[in-house]
């Protein structure tokens, strides 16, 4: 009976054995690291942080080895640590912006347009069979500056050649553009044309059903920014010739009665000047003889010569009457004649010959 039992107790630990290893295999915690990842796109801004975050599962209690490399046309390797104590020296493109957490996780500082990548990590524990493995993906992109439409001119008449309206923005990267047309997207359609890359939005003949305000959006990964809005005014083509010819009939208007109201300044009176500027003028029209004026003159009336030289340069002065300087001739004038006490008396010869009255001599002397 002993030699019957000892065949069957080794069969029965054989049996104990395998089943011990089988489950060690469907388990899966003992052999192999189990990882598993929250997400696998990441999306970065220029300039900010980046977590590429990682878990995994194992019965051992040894430190895992963990590795992660960004996918080019060769693999570059980004770090390699054991836990979090990091293996051999970092690529300077990396160095003080990588930090490794115990469970796998890697965290960028101060993003770079060139950390743009696919990240494959893999994880490993010397006492299990198989290394656990993932990739997850990040985009790192420039943030989007405000954006603003060009346009030639901001009113146009209707029916006439195409408008473009332009969408410029300064910074951002990857970005896309959407057109809105009184809030409301606006697609390609016959008279609407778009660029391929959605940026120029061109009008082809401009109707009155396009007077409408107009704004466009930018957006990228890491966010989207709309334009301030812009009008377009159109007009119709005889609401224009009414208004230039309103206008230009107000402006004549204007004119016309600035130059009725307006009347030339006056020139400045120097009375000191009057009386040179009037004997001058006066001269000029009729001259004097300087050897005329140094002699007196002898005029004669009824056959009396006297001494008017002086009585008629006294005629001349435009304070008196011109009616005065008519009635020299008349017999009042010549029946009391003015008596000139400073100047000479003369007398004709032939006057005296032929008995002229005693006193008409004695009247002028």
């Amino acid at each position: 009976m002993r030699e019957e039992d000892a065949p069957s107790k080794a069969k029965i630990t054989s049996q104990i054995l395998l089943l011990l290893c089988f489950g060690s295999f469907t388990s899966g915690g003992v052999l192999a690291v189990n990882m598993t990842i929250p997400n696998t796109l990441i999306r970065g801004t220029l300039g900010g942080e980046a977590l590429l975050s990682v878990r995994y599962s194992s019965f051992s209690l040894d430190l895992p080895v963990i590795k992660w490399q960004l996918e080019r046309e060769k693999s570059v390797t980004v770090v390699q640590s054991i836990g979090t104590d990091i293996i051999g020296t970092l690529r300077p493109e990396y160095r003080d912006r990588i930090l490794v957490f115990e469970n796998g996780t890697l965290l960028l500082h101060n993003l770079r347009l060139s950390d743009d990548g696919t990240y494959d990590v893999e994880i490993s524990i010397t006492d299990d069979t198989f290394t656990g493995e993932g990739s997850i993906t990040l985009t790192v992109d420039e943030s989007i500056s405000r954006p603003f439409i060009h346009m030639e001119s901001s009113s146009v008449l209707e029916l006439s050649e195409n408008v473009f309206l332009n969408c410029s923005h300064e910074n951002g990267t990857r970005t896309t553009y959407r057109w809105f047309k009184g809030g409301k997207p606006l697609t390609n359609v016959t008279r609407f044309v778009l660029s391929p890359d959605q940026k120029l939005l061109t009008i082809t003949r401009v109707l009155m059903a396009d007077d409408d305000i107009y704004t466009c959006t930018v957006e990228n990964p890491v966010g989207s920014m709309t334009s301030l809005p812009i009008r377009l005014t159109v007009y119709r083509r005889s609401s224009l010739y009414i208004i230039l010819s309103t206008g230009g009939i107000f402006l004549l208007i204007t004119l016309v009665t600035i130059c009725a109201c307006w009347t030339p300044p006056k020139k400045p009176k120097h009375i000191s000047r009057k009386p040179l500027s009037r004997f001058y003028g006066r001269s000029r029209r009729s001259p004097f003889n300087h050897t005329d004026d140094a002699l007196p003159k002898m005029t004669e009336h009824n056959g009396v010569k006297a001494v008017t030289s002086l009585y008629i340069l006294q005629q001349k002065d435009p304070s008196v009457d011109d009616s005065s300087s008519n009635s020299i001739g008349s017999p009042s004038e010549l029946d009391n004649p003015p008596c000139y006490t400073s100047s000479p008396t003369f007398t004709d010869p032939l006057t005296r010959s032929m008995g002229s009255p005693a006193h008409s001599s004695h009247r002028y002397t």
